[in-house]
């Protein structure tokens, strides 16, 4: 679509023309005025030739006023995301991940892989919205930031290994990291998902020094105790894997900061955390439309240009005919 952002500047179209009449007019009284006082029985009648009319002066002048009113031209609509919300995942890489306890489709298989499957519909239903990863164990590192660029963050998700970071589970250091990148934020919703299977085994950083932090910087956790109960043996007794989950400290952590503290037990309950997520902390709504706009005032002025190129080409080759024949 095309638009004039300052159409008023066509209102300068019949200027030339409005000074050509009143320069006609000026010299034909001037002209008047001398006849009659050198010989009042003259009579004016033709007071000078007219001029050759040439279009090309006008062709410029309405290219300048075109040029002038600045002719844009919009594109069709494109949806921008709300800025704000940006949420940071804190996934556990200790060994005891490796654990086969989560059952999918008739098969047991590790807590990591179901983390990162149904993680990974998380991240890609997330559009608009800033997503960032910490990996811990042993500690916390960050391995991705904030970002809207969410197939890097569930690219890096797919590329965690077990081990990367260590044995442990450092809950207090991927807390306490959170609290540090989201300190470099003004304007947040600082939302933290840590997911684990364990208790806070090593680190840095105690969890209840980092659940202080994150009250303080107004961090909001959402943790998830991923993991099955139990499991049944061949001879059909209950045997408790894994490593040992602490639910009092998730809950804690989640209760003190706002959150909520959900329990995983297989890929459904996992699933249904995070569709319960989505309505928790709802993907933004509140999109802003804008049309790309291409500014096209060059295009007159470019004519104007050729139009005096070629002007001044014509006149050139004219004199040199003239100079020639005679």
């Amino acid at each position: 679509m095309f638009e004039f952002a300052w159409p008023f500047a066509f209102l300068l179209l019949p200027l030339p023309l409005l000074l050509t009449k009143l320069q006609k007019s000026q010299q034909t009284a001037i002209v008047r005025t001398t006849a009659l006082y050198h010989n009042p029985m003259v009579q004016t009648g033709s007071i000078s030739q007219p001029a050759r009319f040439s279009i090309w002066p006008w062709i410029i002048w309405l290219c300048l006023c075109v040029a002038l009113a600045h002719p844009k031209y919009y594109g069709e609509p494109i949806q921008l995301p709300n800025e704000g919300r940006e949420i940071m995942l804190a996934v556990d890489l200790s060994t005891s991940m490796r654990e086969q306890d989560m059952q999918y489709q008739g098969q047991y298989i590790d807590r990591l892989s179901v983390v990162k499957a149904v993680l990974n519909e998380f991240i890609t239903a997330r559009t608009g919205d800033r997503l960032g990863l910490i990996l811990f164990a042993d500690t916390a590192f960050l391995q991705t930031p904030l970002t809207r660029d969410l197939t890097t963050v569930a690219k890096m998700l797919e590329e965690a290994q077990i081990g990367l970071v260590g044995q442990a589970t450092a809950i207090g250091d991927a807390l306490g990291l959170a609290v540090k990148r989201f300190a470099l934020k003004d304007d947040s919703n600082r939302i933290l998902i840590l997911l684990t299977d364990g208790q806070n085994t090593a680190g840095n950083l105690a969890p209840e020094e980092a659940l202080i932090l994150a009250k303080d910087a107004g961090i909001k956790v959402y943790t998830v105790g991923v993991g099955a109960d139990s499991q049944s043996n061949f001879f059909g007794f209950q045997m408790q894997r894994g490593s040992a989950l602490d639910e009092s400290l998730l809950t804690e952590i989640a209760r003190e900061t706002g959150g909520q503290y959900f329990r995983a037990t297989d890929v459904e309950s996992l699933q249904r955390i995070y569709q319960m997520l989505d309505q928790l902390e709802p993907i933004s709504d509140n999109s802003e439309t804008v049309r790309p706009q291409t500014a096209l005032f060059y295009i007159p002025l470019f004519i104007i240009v050729l139009l005096l190129f070629t002007q001044t080409l014509v006149n050139s080759l004219k004199t040199l005919r003239l100079r020639s024949g005679a």
